[in-house]
């Protein structure tokens, strides 16, 4: 699908998008139109309930005499309403709508309102991102469709009297989008497709976009004593990965820490010896989704051109039973030094990411780290699936987060860390142990474990297993692989750490 920006006019072919608030308020293209069509929507609003509230969607077929396929009456509800998400959110109804009905073409008519937080260039702007977010479809693998199943729209249209401003507002957006689709197809593919070495591969195609990319191998992470990780993936006959990207966007590169970003990248989680059940087990495919999402945000930030010196790392692995896989009661030496009692193997993102966090503070000292997890079930019973689980030692950078996330409409949750919690892990035969052995608290127990890696380096921990895949359609986001954090990151990234 192709988006357009132009000067706003009335269109002479397609259908036509026109908007009115709450009360049945008119913009003035919607009156425009409404005059050019011989009062077809005053007609039609008198024959409905639709009073203008957010959501609401009034069709009406163009009439004869024109080149138009229908017009579309869209609620904006209050014009307080219409920020940032709220034209996003319009953009992904309007596309859902229109390919619903079978539309190919269709004009937008942006008006500024008054009371609206945006003008109208960016507006304009975030509605073509929320119709490009909501454009999003995986259907690689499936070989046949019924008509009404495929999207029908091929130009979408945005006509404001900022056209050029609006333009120049989308371009940045578009490049997101660009790394939210990538993290979306890597964390939509099978396990069959995807694995370390293949989701490797995938990485070091950002080096197109001037990524720096590193892949360590087995070999070289054994020489770095990675044990943790490294006891993870001996199970499997798919060799580990660990990917370093660096992207070098500050003025002045070379004199500036880097910020950093971990993504636990289980491939496939069987929960090793401590096999899980069989049901469901099928949605472990997406278990790397946290490295999924740092593998699209460093796209996103090469792409946009971020001016920020950033590192994503992604520790790649695959959690199989075998019979050199590893067992419940095994005493593995981390990266740090650290020694694991490894009391339960599904139990393994955070012995995954000790090490990643170990090398990512030891060889870049970064000013902070912020990791991404599908890493408990524990924080779905906690938070369901509207809130990711955020953990952190540093106030600061959990309010940048947590604002962040409020503006890019991906909610984070702050939950508690403690030395109560922290003894909870203490091992009788090592320096620490993977779980605590019981139910409580277990995405708590689990952040304790990773923050004994940090070395007092800032850091925050983003549990995202409740929010990573999505069983049902949003405005901006259809059901499936949903990236969740790299929106919330861009923004933290953008607000803060770029100059």
């Amino acid at each position: 699908m192709k988006i357009a920006f132009a000067e706003l006019s009335l269109p002479k072919s397609g259908a036509v998008v026109v908007g009115a608030l709450d009360e049945r308020r008119l913009t003035a293209s919607a009156k425009a139109v409404d005059k050019a069509a011989g009062g077809a929507i005053t007609r039609a609003l008198k024959a409905s309930r639709f009073t203008g509230k957010k959501d609401e969607i009034l069709a009406i077929l163009a009439p004869a005499g024109t080149e138009l396929t229908r017009i579309v009456l869209i609620g904006l509800g209050k014009a307080a309403g219409l920020d940032t998400l709220g034209w996003q959110n319009l953009g992904g109804q309007i596309l859902q709508h229109l390919n619903g009905v079978g539309e190919t073409e269709a004009s937008v008519l942006l008006d500024p309102v008054q009371g609206s937080p945006l003008g109208a260039a960016e507006a304009a702007a975030q509605v073509g991102y929320g119709a490009r977010l909501r454009s999003y479809r995986f259907d690689k693998y499936r070989t046949k469709q019924k008509p009404e199943q495929k999207p029908t729209m091929a130009k979408f249209s945005l006509l404001s009297a900022e056209t050029t401003a609006a333009r120049r507002a989308f371009q940045p957006l578009d490049k997101i989008a660009d790394g939210i689709f990538l993290t979306r197809d890597l964390v939509s593919e099978p396990a069959n497709i995807i694995y370390p070495e293949t989701l490797a591969a995938q990485a070091a195609t950002l080096a197109a976009l001037g990524v720096e990319i590193e892949i360590l191998d087995e070999k070289k992470m054994r020489k770095l004593g990675m044990g943790s990780l490294l006891g993870v993936a001996q199970g499997s006959a798919r060799p580990p990965r660990l990917v370093v990207m660096q992207w070098k966007g500050a003025p002045k590169a070379k004199d500036q820490a880097p910020i950093a970003f971990l993504g636990k990248g289980v491939t496939f989680d069987t929960g090793g010896i401590s096999i899980k059940p069989s049901a469901g087990m099928e949605d472990m495919k997406w278990d790397m989704a946290g490295a999924g999402v740092v593998i699209g945000l460093m796209k996103a930030l090469a792409g946009r051109k971020a001016k920020v010196n950033a590192v994503g790392l992604v520790g790649l692995v695959e959690n199989m039973p075998s019979g050199t896989a590893q067992r419940p009661g095994d005493i593995v030496t981390s990266m740090s030094g650290q020694t694991i009692e490894v009391l339960n193997t599904d139990a393994e993102g955070r012995l995954v990411l000790c090490d990643v966090m170990w090398y990512c503070q030891d060889r870049f000292k970064p000013k902070f780290m912020v990791d991404l997890a599908t890493l408990t079930g524990a924080i779905i019973i906690s938070l369901g699936h509207e809130h990711a689980g955020l953990f952190a030692n540093n106030d600061e950078l959990a309010e940048r987060l947590t604002a962040a996330g409020k503006q890019a409409g991906e909610a984070l949750w702050r939950m508690p860390l403690g030395d109560a919690y922290d003894r909870m892990i203490d091992s009788d035969a090592a320096d620490m142990k993977n779980i605590a052995g019981g139910r409580d608290a277990g995405s708590i127990v689990a952040a304790q474990f990773l923050q004994r890696f940090t070395n007092g380096v800032p850091w925050a921990h983003l549990d995202i297993a409740g929010v990573a895949w999505s069983k049902k359609d949003t405005a901006t986001v259809p059901k499936g692989a949903t990236a969740f954090g790299l929106r919330l990151l861009d923004q933290f990234v953008a607000a803060n750490y770029e100059g």
